[in-house]
């Protein structure tokens, strides 16, 4: 009976150890494909200086001011999965490429990088998805939201004055 590649290659990868660090590495099979996870304990040996850290945390504001300073003080503000120019998520790509349609100044914060930031995001706007976009301070809603507004023109005459403004600034 033939082996699959998948068997092969597990076969031959499990004739040698894998290499000790601190890092945890899991292996799992499933359904032929070998995944692998890797996750870093609390390392006591791991000097503080080199330990992740939040940006956001050592600002010195709490997740919520901070939300509502983002929202206040840009006048597109979006919460995205990834950044505009890389976002990590079809809906979020949609937004952002919605938004450049206008040349409108997009301000944006990535919600994979602290969970506590999304759930801070989620309650300041009692919305549960994202993306979640901010026009002037008002919550607007998502990627087909904004497609909507897009396509009746509704967002053309909600981003106008930022661009006019933006245009006047340069």
């Amino acid at each position: 009976m033939a082996r699959s590649l998948s068997q092969m290659m597990l076969k031959r990868f499990a004739a040698y150890p894998l290499a000790r660090s601190s890092a945890i590495t899991s292996r799992s099979i499933h359904q032929g494909e070998v995944r692998y996870s890797t996750s870093v304990p609390s390392d006591p040996d791991t000097h503080e200086d080199f330990r992740p850290t939040s940006k956001l945390e050592s600002s010195g504001l709490s997740l919520e001011n901070i939300v509502e300073q983002d929202v206040k003080d840009n006048p597109v503000m979006i919460y995205m999965k990834g950044v505009p120019d890389l976002p990590r998520c079809g809906f979020s790509s949609l937004a952002v490429r919605v938004l450049k349609e206008y040349n409108a100044p997009i301000s944006a914060r990535n919600i994979l990088e602290d969970p506590e930031l999304k759930n801070a995001v989620k309650a300041f706007s009692h919305w549960p998805t994202f993306p979640q976009i901010f026009i002037n301070g008002e919550f607007i809603g998502g990627s087909d939201i904004i497609l909507n507004m897009h396509q009746s023109g509704e967002l053309k005459e909600k981003l106008k004055t930022i661009v006019n403004n933006q245009g006047k600034g340069e």
